[in-house]
């Protein structure tokens, strides 16, 4: 890639216009999460839903990204309307939010659920790959966008934790609903790129993806590794209220993590190491981490335990879109993100239900299997790191976007 500061006076202006938007979307898309990872399990149960049926609901994103996703994702390239794809999905999202917190009862939450979270999980590959091909088309950074996303989701966990401690928790899911609508809104000022159907042919179509051993190791490992994540995204904020923490201190857990995971993107333009070993790092990272948590540690060592976020999810991420955007042409770049997040999919649906039934009879001993599945990630990712050791970039066989 071009560094920023080669580009041409007229490309970096080109390339800021670009680049704002993006990062404002990022910021609206996991500022939404930030209120939803942690305090979505909450308002389930604050409503009188039990804890077998939190685990089966908060599965729902993870079974429609290799489900539904895909098709999305795959029709988004088809049609080269990945701008406007976003779009239809954010304002469905926000609708979808709306509708849920209508319902108090299991069965409706969970249906209305699963028609929000058809159109709502597609807008982070979509997102990541209407960033890419901006990437590649004007030499930014992957890591100085993406950490907007991060520092909204701190604002948006920051800004639950303080209203639960302030309003019932039953209402916290309008707070959802309007950072859904601040997506949607903000969707209107992404930028069009050129049309990719003036680029040159090429021979490899998506499917050809999946037929590439290279390719599959890249899927697999980052799904594993941060399908790990699963126990941690839907019982911790559940386990540190029953422990007696407040909403602010629990909100200030979630933003230790996701600070030291803003701290690496933010660094990552500097990072001299292969994206495979960066990727193993985060595997090696999230073996202790779970390790550690499944000891039930006070509230000091679980703050710097936190930290390590950024390590587990940061630098995994950061691996992950480097192998992407070196092993990917850009012409299938929305089918490779369709892939990824399909198929972390399945691992992380199996691995949220499979830790609902575990939490309900060995509470945090679900972090033992939630390392094992780091273990398997890191492993897969050592032994493919010499086939993806070449820096090679398909992505300039083809151009647009």
């Amino acid at each position: 890639m071009v560094p920023e500061s080669q580009i041409p006076i007229a490309s970096q202006q080109s390339a800021g216009r670009f680049a704002r938007p993006v990062a404002l979307f990022y910021g609206a898309l996991f500022g939404l999460l930030g209120s939803h990872l942690p305090f979505f399990p909450v308002w389930l149960r604050a409503v009188g839903i039990d804890a077998a049926w939190i685990g089966i609901i908060t599965a729902v994103p993870a079974v429609t990204r290799f489900t539904v996703l895909p098709f999305v994702t795959g029709l988004a390239e088809q049609r080269h309307a990945v701008r406007g794809a976003l779009m239809l999905a954010t304002f469905a999202t926000a609708a979808g939010f709306a509708a849920v917190g209508s319902q108090h009862h299991a069965l409706p939450v969970f249906l209305i659920y699963v028609a929000t979270c058809c159109l709502w999980t597609p807008t982070v590959p979509l997102t990541d790959a209407y960033a890419l091909r901006g990437i590649v088309r004007y030499g930014l950074n992957y890591g100085r966008l993406r950490l907007w996303g991060s520092a909204a989701f701190v604002a948006g966990a920051l800004a639950c934790g303080l209203l639960v401690d302030v309003i019932a928790a039953v209402h916290l899911i309008w707070v959802i609903t309007g950072l859904a609508a601040l997506g949607a809104a903000l969707s209107l000022a992404l930028q069009p790129l050129d049309n990719p159907r003036t680029a040159a042919p090429t021979v490899h179509g998506g499917a050809a993806l999946l037929r590439q051993t290279r390719f599959l190791a890249i899927i697999v490992s980052a799904a594993l590794i941060q399908g790990s994540h699963a126990a941690y995204y839907t019982f911790a904020s559940i386990t540190w209220q029953l422990q007696g923490f407040g909403g602010l201190t629990i909100a200030a857990l979630w933003a230790l993590g996701v600070l030291a995971e803003i701290v690496v993107f933010a660094l990552s333009p500097r990072f001299t190491m292969r994206p495979a070993t960066l990727v193993v790092i985060g595997a090696l990272a999230a073996v202790t981490r779970w390790i550690v948590t499944a000891q039930e540690p006070p509230v000091a060592l679980l703050a710097v335990v936190q930290l390590a976020h950024g390590l587990t999810f940061g630098l995994t991420q950061v691996g992950t879109m480097g192998l992407l955007v070196r092993h990917v042409p850009v012409h299938v770049m929305v089918r490779g993100q369709g892939y990824l997040a399909a198929v972390a999919g399945i691992v992380s649906s199996s691995a949220s239900i499979i830790s609902g039934a575990i939490y309900a009879h060995y509470g945090q001993g679900v972090y033992y299997v939630m390392a094992l599945m780091a273990v398997l990630g890191g492993t897969l990712m050592w032994l493919a790191r010499h086939r993806l050791a070449d820096d090679h970039q398909p992505h300039k066989s083809a151009s647009g976007g």
